[in-house]
């Protein structure tokens, strides 16, 4: 049976009922005219603000032409799933928010405290699709999660999935934005799902908590600046006048999602994946920065930090150490960590350290 023979209003109802039960917290389709989208994209790329990430220009504008991408598309299935771990307490925003004032805690982004993401996500994309096809035959079809040029937000916007958010995340209104992004480019002319109503109002919020005042202005972000680039994508050295701004953040930034009304509605993953573990959601930095390089592989096995290597996860503890000088300053714990790396043979990890020991007045 061919797509064309199949009642597509049904098919798309069933299509969001097998998502969730396969974890995803909901399912909507929309169609693949992103045009509206080039000239702005064109522009945040000549101004530079995606820094090292040579990918995001890389595609030209095959980001913003998802049927060039996968040639016959007209649709794209877009998905979300949450990932708060279900161990974090009611409060867990307050929690989230005090552990960035304890100078020795080492702040994880919530998102990469369980399993990587990509992997848990296209699996189950690939099952949606297996189903499409057990249902209508064989069809055009290709899956995606943070891992191909799309422009995986605003697909999801024009499906209703949510809408784009001042800090350019995705809000939804019954749940927040701690939820990751995924979709299938498809063949089938499915209906589509009516996009949602932007309710950010006046609240800028995430604008004002960011540390780095990466967010320029409502839907502008300077990539360069934001911590998550940073700590992640940024190869070398941190720049100087960042490091202070970085404060205890090892990996990531979740600020603007934290002070997001919006996130009180953030709903619990269902998916046991992306559970905490190694306890990266309490443990101190002293604690993580004497990991060695093979105890790093081994713990962050099948975890999205692994990929930015022990000596980008030495750099930002040692950045993490630093700052906490300034309440903590020559603290003996926080000093020895340092100096047990300051002979260490990467000369990105020694600048830092040393310039972490400066400000403990150890140097």
């Amino acid at each position: 049976m061919s797509a064309t023979d199949t009642d597509l209003t049904a098919l798309a109802r069933s299509i969001k009922a097998w998502g969730q039960e396969l974890g995803f917290a909901e399912v909507r389709i929309a169609d693949v005219d992103l045009s509206h989208m080039e000239a702005p994209l064109q522009a945040w790329l000549d101004a530079g603000y995606h820094g090292q990430m040579d990918y995001m220009a890389s595609h030209g504008m095959k980001r913003a032409r998802p049927a060039e991408l996968v040639p016959g598309t007209v649709r794209a299935i877009s998905a979300r799933m949450n990932y708060l771990p279900p161990a974090l307490g009611p409060q867990w925003r307050e929690q989230e928010a005090a552990r960035g004032d304890d100078p020795s805690a080492a702040v994880i982004s919530v998102y990469a405290r369980g399993r990587d993401y990509h992997k848990v996500m296209r699996s189950r994309l690939q099952q949606l699709a297996d189903r499409i096809k057990g249902q209508i035959g064989e069809f055009g079809y290709r899956v995606f999660s943070d891992s191909a040029p799309v422009m995986e937000v605003e697909l999801a916007a024009k499906g209703g999935l949510g809408w784009r958010g001042k800090h350019t995340l995705l809000i939804n209104r019954q749940g927040g934005s701690f939820f990751f992004l995924g979709e299938i480019l498809v063949d089938v002319p499915l209906p589509v799902d009516p996009p949602e109503t932007p309710r950010c109002g006046q609240c800028s919020a995430c604008i004002t908590v960011c540390p780095t005042q990466a967010i320029l202005a409502p839907h502008k972000l300077d990539a360069r600046r934001c911590i998550s680039y940073l700590t992640i994508e940024l190869k070398g050295a941190i720049p100087l006048e960042m490091r202070p701004l970085i404060g205890n953040k090892v990996y990531g930034c979740d600020d603007c999602q934290t002070i997001c009304p919006w996130n009180k509605f953030a709903q619990r993953a269902v998916v046991p994946d992306f559970d905490e573990r190694h306890s990266l959601g309490s443990a101190g930095m002293v604690e993580l920065f004497a990991w060695t390089e093979e105890q790093f592989n081994r713990n962050m096995e099948g975890s999205a930090i692994r990929r930015i290597g022990h000596e980008r996860w030495l750099r930002n503890l040692a950045v993490g150490l630093g700052n906490a000088a300034v309440t903590a300053k020559g603290r003996p714990d926080l000093v020895a960590a340092l100096l047990s790396r300051r002979e260490h043979p990467s000369e990105v990890v020694r600048e830092h350290v040393e310039w972490a020991l400066a400000l403990h007045g150890a140097a």
